[in-house]
């Protein structure tokens, strides 16, 4: 043995080493794999949700996206291999340091994803989906309320309307009023 104190293998023993090494080797492959699970099942859904939707060139907009949120995991999944490298040369790596690393790959990624002519396209087909559905609940709701003889917004609105239409009327007769008993 040798009198090295900064030496792992002479802190912990051989074994022990393997042993902390292949638990660490495991972890970060099993956290890998899922990330790049998570990657590949994003892109499969952004492009079969763009599949269904677009027209050719919002879909080159969108794979163009999908390729640099693609790039983004890319380089997660390289700087997290870094870090545990580091890790197992003898580094201090906080193990937050990969939460961060992915948590701002999926950030990116989304970014990426989201500055594209296609998802503003995606969003605003579902926003006129979702205005039109309002309007129909909207309409629905007045035809049963006024099949339950209650008043609705609409008709509050048009009794207004027509009460400012009768005070316009009455301030031109009252008006008419006073020119005629002035020239008289």
């Amino acid at each position: 043995m040798s009198n090295n104190a900064n030496d792992p293998t002479e802190m912990m023993g051989t074994e022990t080493m393997e042993s902390m090494f292949e638990q660490f080797s495991q972890t970060y492959t099993d956290a890998l794999k899922r990330n790049m699970d998570a990657q590949s099942e994003f892109a499969d859904t952004w492009m079969d949700s763009v599949d269904e939707m677009l027209s050719e060139e919002q879909f080159d907009d969108a794979s163009e996206g999908a390729a640099e949120a693609y790039e983004s995991w890319m380089q997660a999944a390289e700087s997290s291999y870094e870090r545990m490298g580091d890790m197992i040369q003898g580094e201090d790596v906080d193990p937050t340091d990969f939460r961060d690393i992915w948590l701002n790959a999926a950030n990116e990624a989304f970014k990426e994803s989201m500055s594209t002519t296609a998802f503003a396209a995606m969003t605003g087909q579902n926003l006129e989906s979702v205005l039109d559905f309002q309007q129909q609940m909207n309409d629905t709701a007045e035809e049963t309320l006024h099949g339950m003889g209650f008043a609705t917004t609409g008709d509050i609105r048009e009794i207004g309307e027509r009460l400012v239409e009768v005070e316009r009327r009455q301030q031109a007769i009252e008006s008419k009023l006073d020119q005629l008993i002035n020239q008289s």
